[in-house]
């Protein structure tokens, strides 16, 4: 294999493919990035059989080369040192060449590499997946979706099936489901697909997702998205992501959603985050993170307030935009209340309670299609 590659696509495309690359894996090949070289151009793959990454670097891209091949070929490459030496190499032009025993050499103006590579037949095959259930989706649209429940998705191992998004597709709408079972997130978008496509029980890893959402083009470009029986694949440009279907049946949250609220309230949202950041400060310090909210009697305002054994009390009146229904006297994890509204785009939140030790719902108060529900503690006094 010989080719001259331009610095700056071959980078771009090891950037995407490296998110694949895991530091713990047991496999010594899947510590390395593989390489194809064609007369179409150069193939890059990286896995860590939980998700795979294949970038595509075409010959030539707007009418200008991006890469020459001399000879054509595959390697394996190691990738903890590859990302960081391509990265840095002086000139835009980039050497390679593969000699015998898989010895690469690298040359880029004046600096000169050799690496040991491996043998690109142990690599493992990307797997071919059946195209009969496929949607696109713009971009933009699948990035604020995974940004709206990622973040609640469980941290524990012991429960796998809880550490990834529920995903389920019915007449033309799109929702993703995450709960780790103190707090939950939920988001539907309608979706131009064919009306008699649908799918129920998809859980993709949160992690992965989270990767996914990195390598997402920012302008809203359509993604094409295949699922299958284990896998789901997207795809976007020159790049393809498979993400391994997790296993386990996702529990149905759908009967813990309150229909009726005994206290309703709209704030600012901003104003919110800021009175509970405050009182976060304190309930850290205890490590509970719990922070109270109390209604006043003049239905215009709330008490929120936190307190800590050591450092004393915060207590501050939050203005209501709206406060309606009986008095309410609450305990809450403060974190969950401020990543809800770390992705809350809308400048109100309305929140509907149901009792002191029931759950809250979230919601934009002008956004329809979200939902974020969170258990209150309960507190001895």
């Amino acid at each position: 294999m010989k080719f001259t590659i331009q610095k700056s696509q071959l980078n771009e495309s090891i950037q995407h493919v490296s998110k694949a690359i895991s530091s713990r894996t047991t496999i010594p090949i899947l510590t390395g990035i593989k390489l194809e070289a064609n007369a179409a151009g150069l193939t890059l793959t990286a896995s860590d059989t939980d998700i795979s990454i294949q970038a595509f670097v075409p010959s030539e891209l707007d009418g200008q080369t991006i890469i020459s091949v001399e000879r054509t070929g595959s390697v394996v490459v190691p990738a903890k040192f590859f990302v960081d030496i391509v990265r840095k190499l002086p000139s835009n032009e980039v050497h390679m060449e593969v000699v015998d025993n898989f010895k690469i050499g690298i040359q880029s103006g004046s600096t000169e590499i050799q690496l040991a590579g491996l043998d690109p037949e142990e690599y493992p095959l990307l797997p071919r997946l059946a195209e009969n259930q496929t949607l696109s989706m713009p971009s933009e649209v699948l990035r604020s979706m995974i940004r709206q429940v990622s973040f609640a998705v469980s941290a524990n191992e012991a429960t796998p099936v809880l550490t990834g998004v529920l995903w389920s597709l019915e007449r033309g709408t799109l929702k993703f489901v995450a709960t780790d079972r103190h707090r939950l997130a939920s988001i539907e978008r309608p979706i131009d697909c064919p009306p008699d496509l649908k799918f129920h029980n998809i859980v993709i890893s949160g992690k992965n997702l989270n990767e996914l959402n990195k390598i997402l083009p920012e302008q809203n470009t359509l993604i094409d998205i295949v699922v299958a029986d284990n896998q789901v694949l997207f795809r976007t440009g020159n790049v393809l992501f498979f993400s391994r279907i997790l296993d386990g049946t996702y529990p149905d949250t759908s009967k813990i959603i309150p229909q009726t609220y005994k206290t309703e309230a709209v704030f600012a949202a901003k104003p919110l985050a800021d009175a509970i950041d405050r009182a976060y400060l304190l309930s850290r310090e205890e490590k509970t993170n719990i922070v109270r909210l109390t209604t006043a009697d003049d239905e215009k305002s709330v008490e929120i307030s936190s307190s800590s054994s050591e450092l004393g009390r915060v207590t501050e009146q939050l203005p209501v935009e709206r406060l309606t229904g009986e008095p309410l006297k609450i305990s809450f994890n403060s974190k969950y209340i401020l990543d809800v509204l770390k992705v809350t785009d809308d400048e109100s939140m309305w929140i509907g309670f149901t009792g002191a030790m029931s759950p809250m719902i979230l919601r934009p108060a002008n956004e329809q299609g979200v939902l974020h529900l969170i258990l209150p503690y309960r507190t001895t006094n």
